[in-house]
């Protein structure tokens, strides 16, 4: 029988936090805070005689190194090209810094409110920076940090739940049957649109746009990847009219192919699929079980595969 995985942050103690801080040149003042994070662990640190200070701690065996700084170089050409998004510091040439067996990276705190997503000009706005940020994308590729796709945001994450005994035995068969049939779905549905891809934000939801009386900024690349540019658009519009918003403003800086609008629907149950497999794959750390409780019940996984059943009909509707 295999011994549980050792949760992923176990010894990350207040101490170990604040001395990486104390390692990387900074003094901090013994104040801490943790911000809302699963994933990684990120904490709000006083510094003496200074602005606060946000430190990142990287998930064990997520990212490569490698995959690491292709993001830390995105944020930075973002920021060279004057793009409101925060970057890592640089600490001694080095951006991506270790303490005591964790990877970590400091960041100026930059803080804000959620944006007004019911506001047109709001929207529009986003929308301008979001097409300034994939002028900048498109220009190189991303080598290690992989593509929003069907292999990785569907097959895998099926595996990944077909392997876990939180799926209920009654499930089994079914799930995989759907799961291999929006997995179909998505390629075809990509394979018809023919999107270009270009470096992304990549999880571009409303918690990672904070709003400040300077407008908004764009905060965490830690999902950044390769994919279509509507991928950093349709999480910011609840509505056909808010999506509308959001492409007028970035008409304005780059042009837009209307035909992605038709993945928004592969998007949709690819994120769906995605969660479910990152919820189980993550459900040794004490934090996982703690947020979602519903996903270690069989009602949760009644209602999952009935929104997977209706998503297939929405893509049989989208790409008949």
């Amino acid at each position: 029988m295999n011994a549980p995985a050792p949760a992923p942050y176990a010894g990350l103690t207040p101490d170990r936090v604040l001395d990486a801080v104390a390692a990387a040149g900074f003094e901090p003042d013994g104040r801490l805070l943790a911000l809302p994070s699963y994933e990684n662990r990120v904490y709000q640190v006083g510094i003496e005689d200074g602005s606060p200070l946000v430190a990142k701690f990287y998930r064990p065996q997520r990212w490569t190194d490698v995959a690491i700084a292709e993001e830390h170089a995105f944020a930075h050409e973002l920021a060279e090209g004057e793009l409101p998004v925060v970057a890592p510091l640089r600490i001694g040439g080095e951006s991506l810094l270790r303490h005591e067996g964790f990877r970590y990276t400091l960041f100026p705190r930059r803080g804000g409110r959620a944006p007004e997503l019911e506001s047109s000009e709001h929207l529009a706005w986003i929308g301008r920076l979001m097409a300034r940020l994939h002028a900048v994308g498109s220009r190189q590729v991303f080598r290690q940090r992989g593509t929003i796709d069907a292999e990785t945001f569907v097959r895998a994450s099926a595996r990944t739940v077909a392997g876990s005994p939180l799926l209920p035995p009654q499930h089994h068969s079914r799930y995989l049957a759907l799961a291999a049939e929006l997995a179909d779905r998505v390629e075809q549905a990509f394979a018809a649109v023919g999107p270009r891809l270009l470096r992304l934000h990549g999880d571009c939801h409303a918690g990672n746009v904070l709003w400040t009386d300077a407008g908004p900024h764009f905060v965490d690349l830690d999902d950044s990847r390769m994919g279509p540019a509507v991928q950093d658009l349709w999480m910011l519009a609840p509505s056909a009219e808010a999506l509308d918003a959001l492409l007028e403003g970035y008409a304005e800086f780059r042009d837009f192919d209307w035909n992605e609008r038709r993945l928004i629907e592969p998007l949709r149950v690819m994120r769906q699929m995605h969660w479910a497999g990152w919820v189980v794959a993550r459900w040794h750390d004490p934090a996982f079980p703690q947020a979602f409780p519903q996903v270690g019940e069989a009602r949760w996984w009644d209602q999952h595969l009935a929104d997977l059943a209706e998503a297939r009909e929405r893509l049989d509707a989208t790409f008949p």
